[in-house]
């Protein structure tokens, strides 16, 4: 087992910081405590190495990005970077959004959930491990909606924000792209994808 990461202490206590319920009680964050704990073990029992990374808990092996730790609105779930990969014998998991290609998430609203499906966590983290002992890599397919590059760009710097992003509708999504494609210069575009994360990160659609 793993130790935790002091540094990734204040997520569980107070949230991610990204929004303005930090440190109070209507955090997503407390809503899943027990959930988050509970899984935090687990993934520790399975040998990965914890992280801070985009301000939420990431865990990785010989520092390849494994999986993430998050709390939603709705429920907190593990999401792994490269699910598809996975047999998923078990049909615990699911895609982010209907337009997700590699990644794949273990949601989670109960305790109890946690603790039925701790053998089989540990079974699928351990194959998650063999995957990038193989090097293996996922393969992904032309969005049909082009995204802009300035998006792209802050997936790969923020993929909490991709899952947040995939997770929304399909006509959520297309609102976004097109919003944040008009304008000529990359600047401007840029300024429109930093002022909608938080809105992307809650889950709402340009006009919600």
């Amino acid at each position: 087992m793993n130790t935790m990461n002091p540094e990734v202490d204040p997520y569980f206590l107070i949230g991610c910081g990204r929004c303005k319920l930090v440190n109070t009680p209507e955090c997503k964050v407390h809503r899943w405590e027990g959930e988050l704990k509970k899984l935090r073990r687990i993934i520790l029992d399975c040998g990965l190495t914890e992280e801070l990374k985009w301000s939420i808990p990431c865990y990785t092996f010989r520092g390849n990005n494994v999986l993430l730790l998050t709390a939603f609105n709705d429920y907190c779930c593990i999401s792994f970077f490269k699910g598809a990969l996975l047999a998923d014998t078990e049909n615990i998991l699911s895609k982010p959004g209907e337009n997700t290609q590699v990644a794949r998430i273990a949601r989670f609203t109960h305790p109890d959930q946690v603790e039925k499906l701790e053998a089989v966590l540990k079974a699928y983290i351990f194959e998650a491990v063999e995957v990038e002992k193989a090097g293996l890599k996922g393969t992904y397919l032309k969005n049909p909606e082009p995204l802009p590059e300035e998006l792209e760009s802050r997936f790969e710097e923020l993929p909490e924000l991709k899952a947040a992003f995939e997770a929304l509708t399909q006509g959520r999504q297309r609102g976004y792209i097109l919003y944040f494609s008009a304008p000529k210069q990359s600047k401007t575009r840029s300024a429109r994808i930093e002022k909608y994360i938080p809105l992307i990160m809650a889950g709402k659609g340009i006009q919600d």
